[in-house]
């Protein structure tokens, strides 16, 4: 019996079914361009990361740990097609994580045709 051979290895683009630009759909500063994110991210920092994390289909724990927004920055950016690095994903979510969250929950609104 004789294994498999594998000939074809997949991409970091294999892993969403979105259109993939390579950018996030808005700036990092764009907050005023979903008013609701920005309410909710002003009044509840907390409530907004929940929000995102389940809209984008994981669990609400994810928010409340360690690590837990950049390792959903990460992924969001492999399904998505977003060029990046994991270091520029904990930088940008520890220097700007409020921001960065807006930016998520907005990028997950356009990709779910929601703005």
């Amino acid at each position: 019996m004789s294994n498999p051979v594998v000939t074809h290895q997949p991409g970091a683009g294999s892993y969403g079914t979105n259109v993939q630009t390579g950018e996030w759909s808005t700036g990092l500063c764009s907050c005023c361009s979903d008013f609701f994110v920005c309410a909710l991210g002003c009044i509840c920092p907390l409530a907004l990361t929940c929000y995102t994390v389940n809209k984008y289909g994981e669990n609400y724990c994810l928010a409340c740990l360690p690590g837990g927004t950049a390792a959903l920055r990460t992924h969001m950016r492999l399904t998505y097609g977003i060029q990046g690095t994991i270091t520029n994903d904990a930088l940008m979510t520890f220097c700007c994580g409020l921001c960065e969250v807006c930016r998520m929950a907005r990028e997950i609104h356009i990709r779910n045709g929601e703005m």
